[in-house]
């Protein structure tokens, strides 16, 4: 079911089978970001090249810039919405594109449900598809609250999941901005020290935080970003690897090919010239 407002709102909640509708799952829209719920084991889907296989009741996050492709998928909920429909950069940090769920696209969020958290969800779903129904003055305001629940929710499954420890909040907050700052500039800023300035930090506090907080290092994040529009990029449009290197930030294609090939194992035009499919993960 779609709720469509009148300055452009966006919401999607729909369940999705393998014999009708597993195509939604390919359809892109500006600025939407996307929950999928899986209600069978072993469902497979591509995600920018990659075979995932996830198992009952996990739910992983998407945002618009992830190519997906359905493979094997039998029952899924799926609820998508755009910016103009809540826009969750200007709402409460933890639920925002700067959060954990929806702080950047290079790692893939995935939670599992179960216990009282499932019967939380399951009750919530039932009202967001009977509110989809009604018509009033309220709805809007009423699909954006549930959301909105639904967000915090599945944010502190993540949190108690995912987080070995729980930081103060204005550090995990310069994690979460860090990453968003990434998400938005990694074609022109590379390096730490260059995010470091934007945040008014030395790289080393940065370090720290990422090494307490976090499984991976800042450098990291944003080599892994570059190569996720690389790989993108080389796999859904034309362009020339001249392009694609000057597109994420490499002044020659020397230096882009001796990146790419360190990153990936591979070279950029066998990656390009490759048809083959993605490994398997999370399986």
């Amino acid at each position: 079911m779609v709720y469509e407002g009148s300055a452009g709102e966006y919401l999607n909640v729909d369940e999705i089978t393998s014999n009708q509708n597993c195509h939604i799952l390919k359809e892109k829209l500006e600025s939407a970001l996307t929950l999928l719920w899986f209600e069978n084991d072993d469902s497979i889907i591509e995600i920018d090249n990659v075979r995932h296989s996830f198992q009952k009741n996990e739910v992983v996050f998407l945002t618009e810039f992830h190519q997906v492709v359905p493979i094997a998928v039998s029952e899924v909920k799926m609820i998508r919405f755009n910016r103009a429909f809540y826009c969750i950069i200007d709402h409460d940090s933890e639920v925002s594109c700067k959060g954990l769920l929806f702080f950047g696209a290079n790692q893939l969020p995935v939670i599992q449900l179960n216990g009282v958290e499932l019967e939380k969800i399951e009750t919530l779903w039932k009202m967001f598809l009977l509110e989809m129904q009604s018509v009033d003055n309220l709805q809007l305001e009423m699909l954006q609250m549930m959301l909105k629940r639904f967000l915090i929710l599945c944010t502190r499954i993540y949190k108690a999941n995912h987080l070995t420890q729980l930081p103060e909040n204005n550090k995990v907050d310069l994690v979460r901005e860090f990453n968003f700052l990434v998400e938005q500039h990694f074609k022109e800023k590379h390096t730490v020290v260059e995010y470091a300035d934007l945040l008014h930090k030395s790289p080393k506090t940065i370090a720290n935080l990422f090494k307490k907080y976090a499984n991976k290092s800042p450098l990291q994040y944003i080599q892994e970003r570059r190569m996720l529009e690389a790989r993108r990029l080389l796999r859904f449009t034309d362009y020339t690897i001249k392009e694609v290197a000057y597109a994420i930030g490499f002044k020659d294609i020397q230096t882009f090919s001796r990146f790419f090939k360190k990153m990936e194992g591979v070279a950029p035009r066998e990656f390009k010239e490759k048809r083959t499919e993605g490994k398997m993960i999370n399986s």
